[in-house]
């Protein structure tokens, strides 16, 4: 059975005391539940969020990294540095690091690398914007992204990789996608990878679904054979949105 994983990605949210405060009414919410949890708070307070979570079954996983070990990369964060801190995985290409910070497939095949190199697991995003999905070429985008930046690993490095899917155009644009939009990519996503990989590679993936899930539509894309969970970004920076999410299953 595939893992089932809820993620929340903070961005650029919450200082040390919104986070501290945020962990510890995540620490009160939590209870066994059939969903892995992760949460990313910023590099300044993964740490104090490891440190505050490590007795939970909350992971405290990274919201990027550089590809290099070190060097003069100024402001940047490398995988042994995260792992230094207790964090073993991290997520990288999301959307908005390949729009605002320009990050190529070439480039998070590199930091892809680089994560496995260091014994990492990897959420790796993707996903069309609206032009693309308008234009009927959305499946060719993430058909493309997932090639370039991924399709150069032998079969066993996807025991340490979960897909996160990002319809980026139904994400703060008045347009939305439904659950079976959801399931459609998803299922052509798994089978893009058995085409390359097989079918134990694309059933065993965990693929999970990062567009714009709240607690009131959360069960109903969950419920879709070939979503995994979801890459959640601001229903997780409230305790009791997020726990609701996980409790979708």
């Amino acid at each position: 059975m595939r893992q089932q994983i809820v993620a929340g990605n903070w961005k650029m949210n919450n200082d040390l005391a919104q986070t501290e405060s945020l962990i510890t009414a995540l620490k009160k919410q939590e209870k066994t539940s059939q969903a892995a949890v992760m949460v990313a708070p910023t590099f300044t307070n993964l740490y104090t969020a490891f440190e505050v979570l490590r007795d939970t079954q909350i992971e405290v996983i990274a919201q990027n990294m550089h590809f290099a070990e070190n060097g003069a990369y100024t402001g940047e964060i490398s995988a042994g540095m995260l792992k230094s801190v207790g964090i073993n995985t991290v997520i990288l290409g999301h959307s908005e690091r390949r729009e605002y910070f320009n990050e190529t497939d070439d480039m998070l095949a590199k930091k892809v690398d680089a994560a496995l190199a260091n014994n990492m697991r990897i959420i790796f995003c993707f996903g069309e914007v609206l032009e693309d999905r308008k234009s009927g070429n959305h499946e060719n985008v993430v058909e493309s992204q997932i090639k370039n930046a991924l399709f150069h690993l032998e079969a066993s490095a996807f025991k340490n990789i979960v897909l996160a899917y990002e319809p980026v155009w139904a994400i703060g644009t008045g347009e939305t996608a439904s659950p079976e939009q959801a399931q459609d990519m998803h299922a052509f996503i798994r089978k893009t990878l058995n085409n390359k990989y097989g079918s134990t590679v694309a059933e065993s993936l965990s693929i999970l679904y990062g567009g714009s899930v709240k607690p009131n539509n959360a069960q109903e894309i969950f419920s879709k054979p070939d979503v995994d969970g979801g890459l959640i970004g601001g229903a997780s920076l409230n305790a009791d949105d997020f726990f609701a999410i996980v409790n979708a299953f």
